[in-house]
């Protein structure tokens, strides 16, 4: 049972404005990005879009990773003189633009 049911309309481009209601219920604002789920069933699932997109499997590694710094922070020890010399080893050479898209 829906807790919410509005309707917009779409323009000569297919555009349209997402009511306020909708915006609110996703939390999201201006330049905000919003995702499209299909289903095999005709529903279409409007979803606020997470901030960036990221392999399921490294993001709980990274959870596991945090709670583990936040539980036990005498852990932390800083690299070895080796250990950083042989990431420089690793990388030497290799110019990396941060800001461009990902290969697909």
């Amino acid at each position: 049972m829906p807790i919410l049911h509005l309707e917009a309309t779409l323009t000569d481009r297919y555009q349209t404005t997402v009511p306020t209601a909708v915006r609110k219920a996703l939390n999201v604002g201006r330049r905000d990005k919003i995702e499209y789920v299909v289903r095999a069933d005709g529903m279409v699932l409007l979803r606020r879009a997470e901030r960036a997109h990221t392999d399921p499997a490294l993001s709980r590694f990274l959870a596991l990773l945090q709670k583990d710094i936040v539980e036990n922070p005498g852990k932390i020890k800083p690299l070895s003189k080796k250990a950083r010399a042989r990431a420089a080893d690793l990388v030497k050479g290799m110019k990396v633009d941060l800001d461009a898209p990902l290969a697909k």
